[in-house]
């Protein structure tokens, strides 16, 4: 980290200037996430799953002097980099050679450049309210927005992730664990992950490229105690071919980035792995929830239901659920309204965008758009997204929940539900279903709607006029740069279908 900040301080580097990282989860992107912000620099993991030209525009929109990629991005960046405009430098790691230039910025290799900055380098004095990291979120709506924090908010995070995760029984994550980063370092710092590990003195280990099959050798070589990721990253871990080989017992698993179904969920703890939920957004930084529930609860009979709860608020998280208006909605476990929040950690504004900053903290509160239920015991589970939710004869249904109860079924692999036109009601849901090959022709609505019928609707669990109207059989569902069910596409597929 010295020869790093070193390297870019000679380059002209200074309080303030934004570097990129376009990179997997490496040892040298851990060292850029300690070295550009400790050196008073702002440090801008691009996510390198976006198109090129959000790509370009992230880069542009932050400024970025210098890039830090990966030479499996360099194709990549030949694209973007002559049409950043501040782009100066860039430095390539896992490399051993490289282009002299890539439009207008000079190209140097990781290695041979820190060799080369032994120096001591003199660590600056930062004050805890400058500027240490950005993110932009996936631009699932218009063009990705810049969240941007301190690094006081970033310590604050750490500590608040590192007291609730230490403490709870259920997670335990200490100096005697080892985490394996599955969560891309892209997206939203890891989730602050790197950070609240440092700090609690855990091994870590950073694999490189995220492929199934090398996760689940790592996992087994490693003898990793926790990792954490999307649901998607938990399909593939159970489901790769090579997957029951591998011992996975005692593994937990920290499920984030969308909610996880009910049978995704079941078939990891028939594999030994506990999935414990937790919630945020780029905005936040992003964890705001953990469903790890009090001591109180831990011999509940409801124990593995609390698990899949989006869960209790982290030390220092104030959280409502409020009507349109803006009042909260009774903690009674069944009334919808918005999640919203507040913590010290979440990016007071939106970088260069006041207009969206006005309309993220109205009322002084960041609405999430995440519409959720709250209980009694001050914990939340969120129902869907608002632009997700089924608005049906002016009644909501929840996309998720119903997703969940599909899920349970043996035949489904993967499940999506999203609102198609109703003639009668305005919307209706509809059920996209990846089957398992045992079961391609055979998850038909009458099958579906037979399971939910006898699992939920005569359990109570769900009202009747949930059941979709309609079940199409897909070959795969489209994936957002994050790992996460890409709805919006699924909603332009089908735009034109309509049932009475």
């Amino acid at each position: 980290m010295n020869s790093l900040a070193a390297a870019l301080s000679s380059m002209g580097v200074k309080r303030g200037d934004r570097v990129a990282t376009l990179d997997w989860n490496t040892h040298w992107h851990y060292e850029a996430y300690f070295a550009i912000p400790m050196m008073g620099a702002v440090l801008h993991p691009v996510n390198v799953r976006l198109a090129p030209s959000e790509i370009e525009y992230v880069m542009n929109h932050a400024e970025d002097r210098v890039a830090i990629v990966h030479s499996d991005f360099l194709k990549l960046l030949e694209i973007v980099a002559p049409r950043v405009k501040s782009l100066e430098h860039v430095i390539v790691v896992d490399a051993d050679s490289a282009p002299e230039r890539l439009g207008n910025a000079r190209v140097y290799l990781y290695e041979d450049l820190v060799r080369s900055h032994r120096e001591s380098y003199e660590w600056p004095e930062i004050s805890e309210n400058e500027v240490a990291g950005i993110g932009y979120t996936s631009g699932t709506t218009g063009l990705p927005k810049g969240a941007f924090f301190t690094h006081r908010q970033i310590v604050i995070h750490a500590m608040s992730v590192a007291l609730f995760t230490s403490a709870s029984p259920l997670i335990g994550l200490n100096a005697s664990s080892t985490l394996l980063h599955i969560v891309p370092m892209f997206h939203v710092f890891s989730w602050g992950l790197p950070y609240v590990a440092t700090l609690l003195g855990a091994r870590q280990v950073y694999p490189n490229r995220l492929i199934p099959s090398v996760l689940l050798e790592l996992i087994a070589g490693e003898r990793v105690t926790h990792t954490a990721g999307v649901p998607t990253i938990l399909y593939m871990l159970l489901t790769d071919p090579s997957s029951p080989k591998y011992d996975l017992k005692g593994l937990r698993f920290i499920n984030g980035g969308s909610a996880i179904p009910e049978g995704l969920a079941e078939l990891a703890r028939k594999r030994g792995i506990e999935v414990i939920v937790g919630y945020g957004l780029t905005e936040t930084a992003p964890v705001l929830t953990i469903a790890s529930p009090p001591p109180g609860l831990l011999k509940s009979p409801e124990l593995g239901k609390l698990l899949l709860r989006t869960g209790w608020p982290m030390p220092l998280v104030e959280i409502r659920v409020v009507d349109p208006e803006g009042k909260p909605v009774p903690r009674d476990g069944r009334t919808m309204g918005e999640i919203v929040v507040r913590a010290p950690w979440l990016t007071p504004e939106y970088y260069r965008d006041p207009v969206k900053t006005e309309e993220l903290w109205r009322g002084g509160w960041l609405h999430t758009g995440d519409i959720a239920v709250w209980f009694e015991d001050g914990s939340v589970l969120i129902m869907d997204r608002d632009k997700d939710v089924v608005k049906s004869g002016g009644e909501w249904i929840s996309s998720v929940r119903l997703e969940d109860a599909i899920s349970t079924h043996p035949g489904v692999s993967q499940v999506a539900v999203i609102a198609v036109r109703s003639e009668k009601w305005g919307e209706r849901p509809a059920a996209l279903i990846v089957p398992k090959p045992e079961w391609r022709g055979k998850i038909t609505l009458e099958e579906v709607r037979r399971h939910l019928e006898d699992n939920y609707v005569a359990k109570g669990l769900i009202p009747r006029w949930w059941l979709p109207d309609i079940v199409i059989e897909v070959e795969s569902l489209p994936l957002t740069s994050v790992g996460k069910i890409a709805k919006r596409v699924l909603r332009e597929q089908y735009k034109d279908l309509v049932v009475g």
